[in-house]
């Protein structure tokens, strides 16, 4: 699951919006009605974010795909959301929210449909990257259209609203997916979408007025927001294809390069263009650089681990998908019960140390998840696991967003919170590529010597190597009697399970660092604002 709530900054983005807001105005009649559309629209992107995961088992048996191809049905919809998220929020700003918003909602309704009519998995790659644009356009738009509709002294009250609904969303989403699973077909998990996006479309139509940014005259990024992409996609696509492939292909090498390139001419633009997608100048301010690389390494090990954890209990631990999506309910319930306590941790504190403390406890989540074997407990397994995650994020989520905040100013933190939210599903998207190959390395040694301590024939061995890209997902060979067939699968678990050991512990290490980062980065209670943000508002 690579998306686990709600992502850091998304309150801070309703209360200051992607830009500054005309006055149009909104009636007050209206209001409950953008709520409404706001509410339904994200949670489409949240529950999708969490209920494809709980659904790659089941796609990846029907569609006969590899591991690595049942990483793109994941990775080519965040990866477009990720790389175009800012530059949808813009275009907001320029052609108007509610107008934005319903193209997004429309193109994610339409896109669900062919995924959910795709007869291959490539069909299916190809439906989920035109997905991940409506939600770039989509996720953005939700958030602009509640700070444009309520005047400051209401909005609070709005984000508690919105923030409410969006924990039940995150709480109900994967169950849901994984009843749909288990009881109709994995295509309606993205048919879901459909009616919910209906309801949208009337709403916007019948009752959100529209508005605009006040600098809705300014320019756009599209070389930032393309070479954000060449970037980002070239080193997933290297990363997911090189376990299958080779580091030393023609195809992997080129998209290395080409992601690269296109990484350092991302950075280049944004020196030079007028409106960047990533003011560069924003980095220099101490608290704010110090709050990114602490999301880029955490958010990574918790998308990057995350990921693994429903196909380990479907494919491994043999658990329902409804079960497999009930099982980080506890992570969520603590952060949602919790949340308004880790909300004062910085006034009381200063953020420093909820920011040190919070990824610290976090890195022991991640490395109990590497305890439980084949065949392990729920209660005395897992639940330990994700209780003491869920304890280390809430510790750090709200912490983290106003160290964002705080640092650059009331006049920047939209831009700045929307960096930061950027960074956290950026990073996700890079994790799920680079630890796919991890998990393919590890998985492949320990099944080779699984299979050798089974004595497995040279048949046998030579069959597992076709199906050795399908992880633990891998089918048994025919002709093998049940006890034979019954070793097998053993062997095949317990090399996914090594594998998601490796992965987990370094979702550990990852964490470790970024609370390494918080100490050495971010100051403590009582720090003055680098002077820089007078540079920054000169810029």
């Amino acid at each position: 699951m690579t998306q686990i709530g709600k992502t850091p900054c998304d309150d801070t983005l309703i209360r200051h919006g992607t830009g500054p807001v005309d006055d149009t105005g909104c009636p007050e009649a209206s209001r409950p009605w953008v709520l409404a559309a706001a509410i339904v629209g994200s949670s489409m992107a949240f529950i999708d974010g969490t209920v494809v995961n709980v659904a790659l088992p089941a796609i990846q048996a029907d569609l006969r795909a590899t591991a690595f191809q049942a990483q793109w049905v994941v990775e080519s919809y965040a990866l477009l959301l990720a790389a175009l998220l800012l530059v949808g929020g813009a275009l907001g700003d320029h052609f108007g929210r509610r107008r934005v918003f319903a193209i997004g909602v429309a193109i994610f309704a339409l896109s669900s449909v062919a995924c959910a009519l795709a007869a291959s998995v490539q069909q299916l790659i190809a439906a989920r990257a035109v997905q991940g644009i409506g939600g770039a356009l989509l996720v953005p738009g939700s958030l602009a259209l509640i700070s444009a509709a309520f005047p400051e002294k209401q909005r609070g009250k709005a984000i508690g609203t919105w923030s409410g609904f969006s924990g039940i969303t995150a709480a109900v989403g994967p169950v849901l997916g994984g009843f749909l699973v288990d009881h109709f077909s994995w295509t309606w998990a993205f048919l879901v979408n459909v009616p919910m996006a209906l309801l949208v479309l009337w709403i916007c139509w019948r009752h959100v007025p529209e508005s605009r940014g006040a600098s809705a005259g300014g320019g756009l990024d599209p070389w930032g927001a393309l070479l954000a992409t060449a970037g980002l996609g070239g080193i997933v696509y290297a990363f997911i294809e090189a376990p299958t492939q080779g580091w030393t292909s023609t195809a992997v090498l080129a998209a290395l390069a080409i992601g690269l390139a296109g990484s350092a001419g991302f950075v280049a633009v944004e020196r030079r263009v007028r409106a960047p997608m990533l003011p560069l100048s924003l980095l220099r301010i101490g608290n704010f650089s110090g709050a990114n690389l602490l999301t880029l390494l955490l958010y990574a090990a918790l998308g990057g681990g995350l990921y693994f954890f429903p196909l380990n209990l479907i494919q491994v631990q043999g658990w329902s998908a409804t079960a497999a999506g009930a099982a980080l309910l506890p992570f969520i319930l603590i952060m949602f019960a919790l949340s308004g306590w880790a909300g004062q941790l910085v006034d009381r504190f200063g953020p420093r140390l909820p920011l040190v403390i919070g990824p610290a406890i976090a890195a022991v989540g991640f490395a109990l998840f590497a305890l439980p074997g084949v065949g392990a407990s729920y209660w005395s397994g897992f639940l330990p696991a994700v209780v003491v995650l869920g304890l280390g994020m809430t510790v750090t989520v709200a912490p983290l967003t106003t160290t964002v905040m705080n640092a650059v100013g009331p006049e920047l933190a939209g831009v700045a919170s929307g960096v930061n939210n950027a960074v956290s599903r950026a990073a996700a998207v890079l994790a799920i590529a680079v630890f796919g190959a991890i998990m393919a390395w590890a998985f492949d040694a320990a099944l080779a010597e699984h299979l050798q301590a089974a004595g497995a024939s040279a048949q046998v061995t030579a069959f597992f190597e076709g199906e050795r890209a399908k992880l633990a997902g891998a089918a048994m060979p025919p002709g093998v009697d049940a006890a034979t067939a019954e070793a097998l699968r053993r062997a095949v678990a317990e090399a996914f399970v090594a594998g998601f050991r490796w992965v987990m512990l370094l979702s550990a290490g990852l964490a470790l660092l970024s609370a390494a980062s918080a100490w050495r980065m971010i100051g403590g209670k009582g720090a003055v604002q680098d002077d820089v943000q007078d540079d920054v508002k000169a810029d």
